[in-house]
């Protein structure tokens, strides 16, 4: 079993918040004996090709946090999404709370710092945000502890976020029906996401598991939850005692077929600086678009 402390006696209260146009699923997860709560991969929402930024989904949390009389602890981010853009920094500004990632944030923006010629005025030391997580760092939620678990190989920077007895996975794993996600991105490993997997599955069975992502495979409807058991089972990638190399071989086979996520160039950007739109010269928020460059 895990060495990572675990209390399966603690249920936070998860709330989910589905965004239609990235099959995003944020959360709000609430201490069950405080009003403190941690709200994990938020959305801003993006109209790319007016290059208009808006904030609906992430006004929907913001209501839910007031009409709750909620207080936000942390706002945490699984990893660097390549298919969504950050809200964090809109809701800290509103709600406050604190902005954290995993450590090797800063492998992403060095990375992703020369496809965007950032420059030496970028920042690549992961000071955008307010907390940097390793291996098995813990923090509070009023009287909730929580702690992380690196799971790299969809980016290296991906974390598994542990409160109670929920798990919020990111892009480590999809629901059973789902598999896993792609391992391709610069940085991603194939042979890596299965052993992070494999950290995930070693929870206890009956730990419930939150997906970053749904696609409702096959037509069916979305969903978001389910058990660490359920995926040993029945997980088309990885269940069944399903190997390394059975895993590797299918993964990168399949990622060789995929297109880049639609909002990939924005969200990098985005991301990359905790939520921050960054700005031009004069101040103005401006995107880049790189040629051949991903």
């Amino acid at each position: 079993m895990t060495d990572y402390p675990v209390n399966m006696n603690v249920r936070p209260e998860v709330e989910p918040f589905f965004d239609p146009a990235t099959n995003t699923i944020s959360y709000v997860v609430k201490d069950p004996n405080s009003d403190s709560c941690a709200i994990v991969d938020s959305v801003m929402d993006i109209d790319y090709a007016a290059g208009r930024i808006t904030y609906d989904s992430a006004d929907r949390i913001i209501d839910y946090v007031s009409e709750k009389g909620l207080k936000v602890e942390w706002l945490i981010e699984t990893h660097v999404h390549a298919d969504h853009l950050s809200a964090a920094p809109y809701i800290q500004e509103k709600l406050g709370g604190k902005i954290g990632i995993g450590r090797n944030i800063t492998v992403v923006q060095d990375t992703f710092g020369k496809v965007f010629n950032e420059g030496t005025e970028f920042q690549r030391d992961g000071s955008q945000f307010d907390a940097l997580f390793d291996d098995g760092d813990t923090y509070e939620i009023g009287g909730l502890r929580a702690f992380a678990i690196y799971t790299p190989g969809h980016t290296p920077a991906c974390m598994t976020h542990v409160m109670g007895d929920a798990a919020f996975v990111g892009d480590t794993l999809f629901m059973p029906d789902g598999g896993s996600a792609r391992a391709d991105f610069p940085g991603g490993d194939a042979a890596t996401l299965y052993e992070s997997i494999q950290k995930v599955l070693d929870l206890p069975d009956e730990t419930r598991l939150f997906m970053c992502h749904d696609y409702g495979p096959n037509g069916r409807d979305i969903q978001w939850e389910t058990t660490v058991g359920d995926e040993k089972k029945f997980n088309i990638h990885v269940g069944s005692g399903k190997s390394k190399e059975e895993f590797v071989k299918f993964r990168t086979e399949r990622d060789a077929t995929l297109d880049m996520p639609k909002l990939i160039i924005p969200s990098l950007q985005v991301n990359m600086r905790a939520g921050e739109v960054p700005k031009d010269r004069d101040g103005r928020p401006m995107l880049k678009v790189p040629v051949n460059a991903l």
